[in-house]
């Protein structure tokens, strides 16, 4: 009987002896691929910084950008008149300053700018010619460089007069192309996406988005992925219930569509992509979280909880993505930091494994007053970046990272 008892001893010694060296390898391993990660070195002076920018005259912003391959950025602004025109002007800032450099286009109408996109150093602006009542003529004009301040050449997408720029994506190449995401203002024409370079006013086809899954409701997010040919849309499957993301892969050439089910609860409300290393960042609504896929092995992906997450609540979720290619790091709006009404708005920072590596607190971008949706501006060289606030109408604020 001693034996017996003597024989399960050893075998349970031997059986924990197996099981704690599993645990130390397991440990090992998830050390050795930690360290394998570069590690961003956070910024003590990471936060709001002091430079405000408002249009020369202090108007509705309509649209920003920063070029991070030079000191300017670029918006438009809109002031409304008593006689009914609007005062619309396209302009150039310092971001050091904020100071307004030049003022390259202007109308006294009711013409409006909208400032589209900055994509290797070319500007990228849309003027609304209002020639009657639901008669807007469309015309896109491109600065080329940004830094010259000089509005010289025409952009010409072969898009239906019933459709209308949602979205101009860059690279983080560093290049002038773009993917571009129009919406109808008919029912009986689809969204179309497709790719151009601005520089040199080329287009790919024009690619309709047929499924009902990204047709709904409003439009989707996108993110550009060239080195795969492909814009990748974020959006929410038509439901009654609270259900999981769709995302759709449509290849710019050829128009094949592919769609996958996230992670996460809700729709998607910002989303980017890494090219270089593959991986694609999405945030949703309702469960207020950030997730991470690699692109090569979708399943693979991870989601976490943005700071202040709670079940009962989706005031946490957050907005607009950006992905900075330098210090590989991608950078997530919330509105209400940590969930809280009264407690500004932050811009959460993470690395390329989901891994919150800090936060911009002191901003204020939260509210439905702004004339346009929550943009992240940013420029990787110098890890600084605008967004908008602390007034959602006229002004936009510096931060640091």
């Amino acid at each position: 009987m001693k034996t017996h008892y003597l024989f399960l001893e050893v075998c349970l010694t031997k059986l924990r002896l197996k099981i704690f060296v599993l645990v130390l390898l397991s440990f090992l391993l998830r050390t050795a691929e930690a360290s394998s990660q570069p590690r961003f070195i956070s910024n003590p002076n990471a936060g709001a910084g002091d430079v405000i920018v408002q249009g020369k005259d202090g108007g509705l912003i309509f649209g920003f950008e920063i070029d991070p391959n030079s000191t300017e950025g670029l918006l438009c602004e809109a002031v409304p008149n008593s006689d009914g025109t609007v005062s619309a002007k396209v302009e150039t800032f310092n971001q050091a300053t904020g100071k307004i450099i030049r003022v390259l286009s202007k109308s006294e109408s009711q013409d409006d700018f909208i400032a589209l996109d900055v994509a290797g150093s070319v500007g990228l602006i849309e003027r609304e010619h209002v020639k009657g009542i639901f008669n807007i003529q469309r015309t896109f004009h491109v600065i080329d460089p940004l830094a010259g301040n000089k509005i010289n050449g025409r952009w010409t997408p072969l898009i239906d007069a019933k459709q209308i720029i949602n979205q101009v994506k860059h690279t983080s190449d560093g290049s002038s192309n773009v993917a571009v995401y129009a919406l109808s203002v008919s029912t009986k024409v689809n969204p179309v996406v497709f790719r151009s370079n601005l520089a040199d006013n080329s287009f790919g086809p024009l690619i309709e988005i047929t499924n009902p899954d990204f047709t709904v409701e409003g439009p989707p997010v996108i993110a550009f992925d060239p080195p795969r040919n492909q814009a990748i849309l974020g959006h929410n499957m038509p439901s009654e219930f609270i259900v999981p993301p769709v995302i759709g892969f449509v290849d710019l050439t050829t128009g094949n569509f592919e769609e996958v089910t996230g992670l996460g609860l809700g729709v998607i409300n910002g989303i980017a992509v890494d090219s270089e290393d593959g991986i694609l960042c999405t945030d949703t609504s309702f469960d207020s979280a950030v997730q991470f896929y690699e692109l090569s092995d979708f399943n693979s992906g991870v989601s976490v909880l943005l700071p202040g997450a709670n079940p009962q609540t989706s005031t946490a979720s957050g907005a607009d993505i950006e992905f900075d290619p330098i210090n590989k790091l991608f950078l997530v709006a919330q509105p209400f930091s940590d969930g809280k009404l009264d407690n500004g708005s932050s811009i959460q920072v993470y690395d390329l494994v989901g891994n919150l590596v800090e936060s911009i607190d002191g901003l204020n971008f939260q509210g439905g007053d702004n004339v346009f949706p929550i943009h992240i501006a940013l420029n990787p060289n110098r890890r600084t970046g605008f967004v908008n606030g602390p007034d959602l109408t006229t002004e936009i604020q510096s931060f640091n990272y």
